[in-house]
């Protein structure tokens, strides 16, 4: 077990990648977990060198969002890298990243963004394409992870990367579980015991979903919804199935592979979980 070299400026970063072969890049905002973890060991496959950087970021959050409450835990952060060998770890500070406060040029996420959770959270998807575009330019790495729980997210992150030609991989990876079914999330951390059991109401709806799916969009929806409202604790935000390709909704008549989204909150924590469901 080896302890990773930490850097926290841009100039560091670059001097630090100096000369070396292929780069992955796993993007973090720290409170690091057994999934953030799958996608280091996805990481050290595809690479030689892997980089992880935590950086809460705070362009992607809202009025009124968790940011300044947003799960913090550098020393956990590093122990956990460390049964990983991961060679760097960029954490920069807020000042380091936005010298001059937020960037006046930007990403724009498209009208895709703007649905979901970009509805539930407006402009949270441009400050997430922004900061990815700046960690892609300050790492330069040949690859990029980012895990599918995040489907709108990673959607998003493949479209800016073939829209504008960045040179860089994208390795999705896929949900990690706790046993139960509940997707990982630095959120969770927030539930107590008894909204620990109400979240798995998400997971559990996907299933329902996609044994349902076999009749149609409108079954498989039915199914999920009837799951998630028989909780009074998980209160629904959106449920929806989308076309992989184009991350717009279904129609009735759709049929093939497609992903099931859900978004609620319980208690303190919103979650989010997705999965692929075949419509027939």
């Amino acid at each position: 077990m080896s302890e990773s070299v930490v850097v926290t400026t841009i100039a560091g970063m670059r001097s630090a990648l100096a000369g070396r072969g292929p780069v992955a890049l796993v993007p973090t905002m720290g409170a690091l977990h057994e999934g953030h973890l799958a996608l280091v060991d996805r990481a050290r496959e595809v690479a030689a060198t892997v980089v992880v950087s935590i950086f809460v970021n705070p362009t992607q959050f809202a009025a009124g969002e968790d940011l300044s409450s947003y799960p913090r835990d550098p020393s956990g952060d590093l122990a956990a890298l460390a049964t990983r060998a991961v060679e760097f770890v960029f954490a920069p500070d807020a000042s380091e990243m936005y010298p001059d406060g937020p960037t006046q040029v930007t990403v724009h996420a498209g009208a895709v963004a703007e649905t979901f959770e970009g509805a539930s959270r407006p402009g949270h998807f441009d400050g997430v394409l922004t900061v990815v575009a700046k960690l892609l330019h300050i790492v330069q790495p040949t690859h990029v992870l980012f895990g599918q729980k995040d489907a709108q997210q990673l959607f998003l992150v493949q479209r800016m990367v073939r829209d504008l030609d960045l040179p860089v991989t994208v390795e999705p990876v896929p949900t990690v579980r706790a046993d139960d079914g509940l997707a990982l999330s630095s959120r969770n951390r927030y539930l107590d015991e008894e909204h620990r059991r109400a979240s798995v109401a998400l997971s559990t709806a996907l299933r329902a979903a996609a044994d349902a799916a076999g009749d149609g969009v409108d079954a498989a929806l039915a199914a999920a919804r009837e799951v998630l409202t028989s909780d009074g604790l998980v209160k629904l935000d959106y449920l929806a199935v989308v076309d992989p390709r184009t991350f717009r909704p279904v129609d009735a008549g759709y049929r093939g592979t497609a992903r099931m989204l859900v978004a609620a909150r319980v208690g303190p924590a919103r979650l989010i979980d997705n999965d692929a469901i075949h419509l027939t």
